[in-house]
């Protein structure tokens, strides 16, 4: 079964290990995700974010170009097996090439230090998806809430700040341009502001249900149906803490059955249409069932035993996100 996964923060991690002096490679490594694994999980593409953490980066524009550099320099070793694409037909060339895709996005829109030129820069670079925030206030909106008391993280809905006017310029650009809105990680506010200011389809890369596990990272009920709707796609993030309402003391397992739950959820609020994958694979820590790319067919085989038809797997595999990709990227 091929793989389109919509989100991973592997070229970061790859990153700080280089920047350490430590071993990395694309190719194969210690990571969750490296070339030899997507092959062997049957991936047809896989984006890789250029995530950035304004709290520990003085200059995140110039963080962002390194990561960058990286990503290029990386999978440029290994134009055999995988190539970069920026419209569709690059997805289609590939696979009759029998080699895999990779899309470059951005995780933390206040890379762009609120500069519209440094967004369409990244753009000329080859981004095609960017998400507006990460988890802390930017120039272009506001996340959820998050706070840390006694070691232990709390979480809020932001359902007052949203996206900020810089925030609205963007986002139209992003449409004009053909650069895909990514909400995940926006707050309530802003997602309702996204819906408000924008016409075409756009995503939640790596966010599940709240219905069924309540973090403010997952999407309500009516976001889903909204998201549905505009012909968006949601993508199943593996976190455990986005999976399952852990209690404390309780180990936290990411489980391929939670997995399941969520997409059962989000068919019947939304329809089968609005479902993708979002791993955030090296974005998450904890125990994994499904620990890299090679295991996916575990979550295959999970949901057709769970009724899920042959045509439905397909359509969260691959088909929604390609679809949204057909229709946006030119």
């Amino acid at each position: 079964m091929k793989v389109v996964d919509m989100h991973c923060d592997t070229i970061a991690e790859l990153f700080y290990r280089k920047e350490e002096g430590k071993e990395y490679s694309i190719l194969k490594n210690d990571c969750h995700i490296d070339l030899e694994r997507m092959r062997k999980g049957d991936y047809c593409l896989q984006n890789f974010a250029l995530f950035t953490n304004l709290s520990r980066h003085e200059h995140p524009f110039e963080h962002c170009m390194k990561l960058a550099d990286l990503f290029y320099t990386e999978l440029g070793k290994y134009k055999d097996m995988i190539g970069v694409v920026t419209c569709y037909d690059d997805i289609e060339r590939n696979r009759k090439e029998g080699k895999m895709s990779a899309m470059l996005t951005i995780e933390e829109g206040g890379v762009c230090q609120g500069e519209l030129a440094f967004l369409r820069n990244f753009y000329r670079l080859g981004v095609r998806m960017m998400t507006l925030t990460w988890n802390y206030k930017n120039e272009l909106g506001h996340p959820n809430r998050i706070w840390e008391e006694g070691g232990e993280a709390f979480f809020e809905p932001e359902k007052e700040h949203g996206l900020t006017e810089k925030g609205i310029e963007f986002v139209r650009e992003m449409e004009k341009m053909g650069m895909i809105i990514d909400v995940s990680h926006l707050s309530d506010a802003g997602i309702a502001d996204v819906f408000r200011h924008t016409k075409k389809p756009f995503v939640a890369s790596h966010s599940n249900a709240r219905t069924i596990a309540s973090n403010p990272r997952n999407l309500t009920d009516e976001m889903i149906r909204m998201l549905s709707e505009r012909g968006g796609v949601a993508g199943i993030n593996y976190c455990a803490d986005f999976l399952h309402d852990w209690k404390k003391g309780e180990g936290a397992l990411s489980r391929i059955q939670d997995m399941v739950s969520h997409i059962k959820h989000m068919k019947q609020v939304g329809g089968i249409s609005c479902i993708g994958l979002g791993s955030d694979f090296d974005g998450i820590g904890g125990d994994l069932e499904m620990k890299s790319p090679a295991d996916l067919p575990v979550l295959e085989a999970a949901m057709g035993k769970a009724g899920f038809t042959d045509s439905e797997i397909e359509a969260v595999f691959y088909g929604n996100v390609l679809r949204v990709y057909k229709e946006i990227l030119h």
